[in-house]
């Protein structure tokens, strides 16, 4: 319902209710903790909330946004901060606050809401409900005083205040009406998982090529005008496109190499210390939108070690890509990295876009530069190579405190050893800055996503020491989120998954805080990041009870979210929530900053089909992929992850294992399959050297139970004189083994031809 804003009105009464004050105080998350001392009284979202709204006759007023989000601290410190705001909203209004991080069934609900209504969406987003949960009337950022098409905060609130005494009746209808529509999309798009799947068509793959080609900006790489964001899940796909010849994969090839090869050398990637900020206000990544965050950077990071894999040096060199994703992992965890950077105990959410100076917060302000500072770090001679060389010119691209540091362009010889020379003065210079604040918080499905990549990190880029952070990031999530289920028959302990499940049956927490897993249970994509995550650290280390939690994680999923053969991203963790999506379990399918839950689902059951042969998994997954023929040819750009999966589907994927006693040939064999780029490929291997270490430093009691072989190796045997050997298979059919890093490098390059 579009409210137009009336003249300002006045004030109101405002009512001394029982328990309103702002509630946030003990709030875990980072982004509600930034808003307890706002005199607006806050609450979190909950039961509570809309039982205190009714109680009262009035709307909720909603706001969602994230610890790290520029212009949630701009309109906190303009509306929310502002006394005669707050009070205004306090009388008319119940105010809730949701971390859209914690929250992103309500996020994901309420966004549809708010595009819906307004035709926009973003963050901070700003929501009226009615005590049900219905959405009425919905924006994103609201300013302090009117602007040309954007009425001011007070605005908004008067027009809402008035529409819901004066017009109620309407307003009511209107967010019955908006529901049932929601509820009407979201059966239109349903996905049912108890059919016969299609065969994807190798042709709609070549198609969306064509139509990214389209929409591509050739120069300045990626996709699209301004704001431009990392175009990851799409670079998933058009990598393992191009790594199957087509007549569309040398154009997948560049379109991804370009954007990989401009984000490299733009503002977007922080040169000093490798991370990848979440977006540009540029459409050449010049000045960038400063957050960092986790599940960018983890999935960049497996981006550009999946264009080493293809090892070919075309639009941007395999050296230069294997230098980027050796920084971003190490900005990962030296910067994201809970209590030990090398061991960590999982990894925070993002760094902060703004940094406060003296009280006040600044955009960027940490990683901007002048000519002057330049100067005064590095003496005049350098300070001017180096401000001609990075674009910092004497007016700041962002404000007045400077412009980031970029080239924009690959470096020369000359001006490489330059910038190798003075980075570790400009990085000291740097630190004695303040810093950006880190939102602490773990979520699952982000460190799920982290687990790939550094994983696969370690293997391709040859350091171990990443596998073992990937290794430490799964140890912390079996430990703290992997939780005994609540039992409905056992006494309420007061644990944040009360009461011991009888049936061994476990849960996912979607987030902790300080070592302490609490909230609701996490979503499909948490289910499915993690699940990837554990299934790419089997293949890589070999150890099998990996590959156990990544099966259980599968069949809790399947339970969880798939209710009467229909998939649904969350399982009703809110009423309000479920009221404002029509009383219908919602299934996003569109990729976001994220691959997509449904997505992400469909990749993971099929490589699990791959290791365990389980033709109901496999068809689970084409399910999902039949949601890809109307999207890929009308919107690839939000479907990168299922056309990545489909990809995998269409190679096989190509089932690889490594047989025969662990050692310096068995190693050869393992790595030669973990460079591969043929998409999707499974490996397994027995043994594995983890298990190999394990038993040789004793740390497997003699009666200790060992883990059930992964089927995928169950009767591949070593060669007749015992030396190991490798089976290619593709649903469990398998060629004759292989002995050789040679033969073994040349089938697979055979079986990419088809």
């Amino acid at each position: 319902m579009a409210i137009p804003a009336p003249e300002p009105a006045d004030q109101g009464t405002t009512r001394n209710w029982p328990g309103a004050s702002n509630a946030l105080g003990s709030e875990p998350s980072a982004y509600l903790r930034q808003h307890a001392r706002n005199p607006v009284h806050w609450r979190p979202f909950g039961d509570e909330a809309f039982a205190f709204a009714a109680a009262r006759d009035v709307p909720v007023f909603l706001s969602i946004g994230y610890a790290a989000c520029h212009w949630c601290h701009v309109m906190a410190h303009e509306s929310f901060e502002d006394q005669d705001a707050a009070d205004y909203l306090n009388a008319n209004f119940v105010a809730v606050k949701v971390d859209r991080e914690e929250r992103p069934d309500v996020d994901s609900a309420y966004m549809a809401a708010t595009q819906a209504i307004s035709g926009e969406g973003g963050w901070p987003m700003s929501v009226f409900l009615t005590p049900e949960g219905l959405a009425f009337h919905a924006g994103t950022y609201f300013p302090p005083v009117p602007q040309p098409g954007r009425p001011s905060f007070r605005q908004v609130l008067e027009a809402v205040h008035e529409a819901w005494l004066e017009r109620r009746d309407a307003v009511e209808q209107n967010a019955r009406r908006l529901a049932v529509g929601m509820a009407d999309a979201q059966l239109a798009a349903a996905v049912f998982l108890d059919g016969s799947p299609g065969i994807v068509d190798k042709g709609l793959l070549s198609e969306a090529v064509r139509l990214l080609a389209r929409s591509e900006d050739h120069d300045g790489g990626g996709f699209g005008g301004a704001p431009k964001f990392p175009p990851s899940a799409v670079l998933e796909f058009l990598i393992r496109h191009a790594a199957m010849p087509s007549d569309t994969s040398d154009a997948a090839r560049d379109m991804a190499g370009r954007a990989l090869a401009a984000m490299a050398r733009s503002a977007l990637r922080d040169q000093l210390d490798g991370g990848f900020a979440r977006y540009s206000v540029s459409a050449d990544w010049s000045v960038p939108h400063f957050e960092k965050m986790l599940y960018d950077n983890a999935q960049l990071l497996r981006a550009y070690v999946h264009w080493v894999r293809l090892r070919g040096d075309w639009v941007l060199p395999v050296a230069e890509a294997a230098d980027v994703a050796s920084r971003v992992a190490d900005w990962m965890l030296g910067s994201l990295g809970v209590a030990n950077p090398a061991t960590p105990d999982g990894l925070a959410s993002s760094l902060d876009a703004d940094t406060v100076v003296d009280g006040v917060h600044h955009e960027g302000a940490t990683y901007l530069w002048t000519p002057a500072s330049l100067a005064a770090a590095l003496g005049p001679e350098d300070g001017a190579a180096v401000a001609g060389l990075m674009n910092v010119g004497p007016s700041g691209t962002v404000s007045e405190l400077g412009s980031p540091l970029h080239p924009g362009r690959k470096l020369s010889g000359a001006e490489s050893r330059l910038w190798n020379r003075v980075g570790p003065v400009l990085r000291a210079a740097r630190s004695a800055r303040p810093q950006p604040a880190r939102d602490d918080k773990v979520v699952a499905g982000w460190n799920g996503l982290a687990i790939a990549a550094l994983a696969e990190a370690g293997a391709v880029l040859d350091r171990s020491e990443l596998i073992d952070a990937a290794g430490s990031v799964a140890e912390y999530l079996v430990r703290v989120h992997w939780r005994a289920a609540p039992d409905p028959g056992a006494p309420d302990s007061g644990a944040t998954v009360p009461g011991a499940s009888r049936s061994g049956a476990h849960v996912l927490i979607r987030v902790s805080h300080d070592g302490v897993a609490r909230g609701i249970t996490g979503l499909l994509e948490d289910y499915a990041f993690c699940a990837e995550g554990f299934l790419a650290l089997y293949a890589v280390t070999g150890h099998r009870r990996w590959y156990r939690f990544a099966e259980e994680l599968i069949s809790g999923a399947c339970t969880r979210f798939v209710v009467d053969g229909r998939l649904s991203d969350s399982v009703g963790e809110s009423a309000q929530v479920f009221n404002a999506q029509g009383q219908h379990a919602g299934l996003d399918p569109f990729d976001n900053a994220a691959p997509s839950g449904a997505a992400a689902f469909a990749g993971a059951l099929l490589s699990y089909a791959a290791y365990s042969g389980s033709h109901v998994h496999r068809t689970m997954a084409g399910n999902i992929l039949s949601l890809l023929p109307p999207i890929a040819v009308r919107a690839p750009r939000v479907a990168g992850w299922l056309l990545a999966t489909a990809q995998a589907a269409v190679a096989g994927p190509v089932e690889a294992a490594v047989s025969g006693p662990a050692g310096p040939q068995q190693r050869e064999l393992h790595r030669a399959l973990l460079a591969s780029s043929n998409p999707g490929i499974v490996v397994a291997v027995q043994g594995g050297e983890a298990a190999e270490q394990a038993a040789d430093d004793g740390a497997l009691p003699s009666n200790a139970v060992e883990e059930p072989e992964v089927p995928l190796l169950e009767a591949r045997t070593a060669a007749a004189d015992g030396s190991p050997q490798v089976y290619l298979c593709r649903e469990m059919v398998c060629d004759l083994p292989l002995g050789s890093v040679e033969e073994l490098v040349q089938r697979l390059a055979a079986m990419a031809e088809g």
